[in-house]
Formats: C-alpha cells, structure tokens, sequence
C-alpha cells in the first residue's frame, strides 16, 4: 500500500489498563484496523497524563503506575478512515478520539523495499 499527500490521522486517547472482552482495548483497536485493510495503526504509552476526569496518572515512584494514557493513531485515506470510525463505537470508549488532516511526505513498507 501506498499513501501520499493529503490523508487523514485518527488517533484514539484511552487508558492503558482499559479492555474489551479480556483483553486490553487498544489490541482490540489495532486489530479491528488491521483486519480493516487500513494502511498501520501504532499504540504509544504514556509516562504521565490526565483526561476528562482531571486525575494525574504518572510512571514515576511513589505513585500508583495503573491507567496510563495509550494512544493508538492511524493514518490513512480519508474515506477509509472515515469508514472505520463507526468500527469504535460499539468498543464504548471512554476517552477521547480525534481526527485531523495530514500530510504524508514519505511512506514506504517492507514491501516497498525493492522498488
């Protein structure tokens, strides 16, 4: 898969600890894009965060290291991204989910190497 100029970043705002069916909720996010066709997804951690409830969550010592912020982005063609959104709403996500346009100056796969 190629991409390439104007796209689409979804990113999707959720507490580390959150799960879905046993498992954590932002495996079933990158799976549910995966079997989506969309063109990645990647899940970062955070080491400090607070959201909607005003709580401060941190890694550091001395404090409580659970429901850590993750975010999961994707990044892709506008109508594939709008069509996965719907995909999240059965998921009742409690965080926050964002969409904003991008560019992309380069994106190339494994296999894509050889050309």
């Amino acid at each position: 898969m190629r991409l390439s100029g104007r796209t689409l970043c979804l990113t999707i705002f959720v507490d580390d600890t959150d799960t879905w069916h046993h498992r954590p909720l932002f495996t079933e996010i990158v799976h549910r894009a995966h079997q989506a066709g969309l063109a990645g997804a990647t899940v970062f951690r955070g080491v400090e965060g607070f959201g909607s409830g005003s709580i401060v969550h941190t890694t550091r010592l001395l404090s409580l290291a659970d429901d850590l912020p993750a975010a999961i982005v994707i990044v892709d063609e506008e109508e594939r991204i709008r069509s996965f959104i719907p995909e999240l709403a059965e998921l009742s996500i409690e965080g926050l989910v964002t969409v904003h346009e991008v560019e992309v100056v380069h994106y190339k796969g494994r296999e894509d190497a050889g050309t």
